[in-house]
Order: C-alpha cells, then sequence, then structure tokens
C-alpha cells in the first residue's frame, strides 16, 4: 500500500467509526521513561500511534518523555496542575495519593508481567484502586506491570543474612518494607539515578525488573543478578486528567481505552519475552544469573510473610484488606 492509500484508508476507517479532523486535540503527555525502554517503545509510543491512527488525527500526542516535563514523582501533579493532558504514572512514586495501588509492590504475589497486568486491568476496571485515581484527579485508561522485581548486586546475595545493613534501591515504601524485612535498609532512588548510584558506591544492591534493567544500563555495573526471586512489582498506568477524558467524544473514549487494554497486554508480553533472551546475553557478558536454591527461596519467603500485614496496617485503611485479598486470587489464576 503507498503512503497515500493508507491515509486515505486511514482517514476513512476514521470516519466510519465517526472520528474526524475537524476537532483535533493535541494532548499533551509526559513520562519518566526514555524512548529506548521497552515500556516505551512497546507501551507508551505504540499506544499513542494507535489512537492517532484510529481516531484519524483527531487526537495526537506531543510527548515530554524522560521527566522533560515533570519529575517522576511529579507527573500526577503535573497533570492536575494542567501542564500534563496526560502522564504514564509509576503509580508507587505517588503513594501518598494512591496508596492503595501501591498493593503491586508486594513481594510474592506474580510471576510473570502478563499475570500481574490481567491482574491490574480488572482492579482498574471497577473498585477501590480505580476509584482512588479518580480522587486523585486523573481517569485511568489502561496499567500494565513490569516483571516481578529481582536483586541486581556486585555480590551474590541468597540468605537473609547476605542483605544485612545494605543499602537497596527500592522503589516506594511498600518495596522498602521487603527490604527491611531481610535486614537492608531500603533506598528509594528513580530509576534514571540508580546507575550513577550504584557506580559510586551509594547503594549495595538494586531490587529491579529484568526487562527494565538494559534501558538503565545497569548490567554494567553490577556482576549478579537473580532470576526467580519475587521481591514485588511495579504498575505503570496511564492516565488522563478528569476533565479531559470528560471532555472526549464517546467514541474516542471507548477507542483510547480499547486500544489501551491492547496495548497493556502487549508490553506485558513482551517484557516477560525479552527476560530469557537478556539472561543469555548477560551470561556472555561474564555476569553471575543465578536462581535462589530451595532453601534460599523458603526463608525469604518466611522473612516477607509479615510484609502484607504491615502494608494493610500501615495504609490504615478499611478497604486495605479487600483489595490484598482481591490482589492475591486474581494473581493465582
Amino acid at each position: 500500500m503507498t503512503p497515500m492509500n493508507k491515509m486515505v484508508s486511514t482517514f476513512v476507517g476514521a470516519l466510519a467509526l465517526g472520528f474526524g479532523p475537524v476537532h483535533a486535540e493535541t494532548l499533551r503527555l509526559g513520562d519518566f521513561q526514555s524512548t529506548s525502554h521497552i515500556v516505551s517503545v512497546e507501551g507508551t509510543a505504540k499506544w499513542m500511534a494507535a489512537v492517532e491512527e484510529a481516531t484519524g488525527g483527531e487526537i495526537s500526542f506531543e510527548h515530554f518523555p524522560s521527566q522533560q516535563a515533570a519529575k517522576s514523582a511529579a507527573q500526577l501533579d503535573a497533570v492536575n496542575n494542567g501542564i500534563l493532558d496526560a502522564a504514564l504514572l509509576g503509580a508507587i512514586y505517588h503513594a501518598e495519593s494512591l496508596p492503595l495501588n501501591s498493593v503491586v509492590g508486594l513481594p510474592g504475589f506474580y510471576g510473570s508481567a502478563v499475570q500481574g497486568t490481567k491482574a491490574l486491568q480488572t482492579m482498574l476496571e471497577e473498585g477501590p484502586l480505580r476509584d482512588e485515581f479518580l480522587a486523585a484527579g486523573v481517569t485511568p485508561i489502561f496499567g500494565f506491570v513490569l516483571p516481578p522485581y529481582q536483586v541486581l548486586a556486585k555480590k551474590r546475595l541468597g540468605m537473609p543474612a547476605d542483605w544485612d545493613a545494605l543499602d537497596v534501591r527500592t522503589s516506594g515504601s511498600t518495596q522498602a518494607m521487603t527490604a527491611r524485612a531481610l535486614g537492608a535498609v531500603g533506598i528509594s532512588i528513580p530509576g534514571p539515578e540508580v546507575y550513577t548510584a550504584i557506580e559510586r558506591g551509594r547503594l549495595d544492591a538494586v531490587l529491579f525488573p529484568l526487562a527494565s534493567v538494559p534501558g538503565y544500563k545497569l548490567n554494567e555495573v553490577v556482576s549478579h543478578i537473580s532470576t526467580n526471586g519475587s521481591f514485588g512489582g511495579y504498575s505503570f498506568v496511564m492516565v488522563l486528567g478528569n476533565s479531559v477524558f470528560d471532555g472526549l467524544s464517546d467514541d474516542v473514549k471507548a477507542e483510547m481505552i480499547r486500544l489501551g487494554g491492547e496495548t497493556a497486554t502487549h508490553v506485558a508480553q513482551a517484557q516477560d519475552a525479552s527476560v530469557s533472551d537478556l539472561i543469555v546475553e548477560w551470561q556472555a557478558e561474564g555476569i553471575d544469573t543465578y536462581e535462589f536454591t530451595d532453601a534460599e527461596l523458603d526463608t525469604i519467603r518466611d522473612a516477607l510473610t509479615a510484609v502484607n500485614t504491615d502494608w494493610a496496617e500501615r495504609i490504615n485503611n478499611d478497604q486495605a484488606a479487600e483489595i490484598l485479598e482481591t490482589y492475591r486470587k486474581l494473581t493465582s489464576e
């Protein structure tokens, strides 16, 4: 198909769905990932392009990646203040406004990005997690998770004794509880700053999802990477400001959500598929990619059992127990 024929085909298809360029609108969308990160390539960029094509240009985007419009922890404020119309939020960075959504950071639940994403999408359709976003001034369009967090370090970490008093990078307060349960000190540092922190000795280890390692080149500054742990998760949620979303036509809203669901599944699958290839690459680089022994896994699980209870008590919300049980059920399916 020639470029002209493709353009005409897209335009005709959009008209058939009720879209047209008459009321074209450009939405300012921010996120803190680089454009080379798998989350951006297979998630954000893919969704924006799909929405623009499906609406025949009625909706387009001005993209502000790599914290260009706001720091990772300020993306939500940027939407509420009108600096941005939309943002891909790292929910855990906004735990004060979205405390219940920090449930994804708890250890020992989902085993793959696909499994965790399916559970998150279900919980964002209706219920307390969705309500929490709406109350924070934004409407969730779709969400997905990173693969389960592993530990990256300059030495092999196994039994809790190996973790004693280590400075470990964690994503938010929920994952910091995981580090403390293992005897370490959880330190919250945004992803883009982790490389330098390891390189300069500020951090002894990092809890990180393997699919995201190349985006930050962390394989250059660590020598040991676990592959079968489950030290919590991380959720990304694409949001629009409530007033921005409410001002869109019903057709545009429906397409955004439909395409969001497809994108969430796609980016989760892409991340899971990338992990096995990355492990082979790292082994070739001389990195020790290792599995915890059964004894180590049992001891680690025992050490982390109190984290769920502590999370519910810290949240101090009568919906926390309900959320925890729903999350447990969905991630076990």
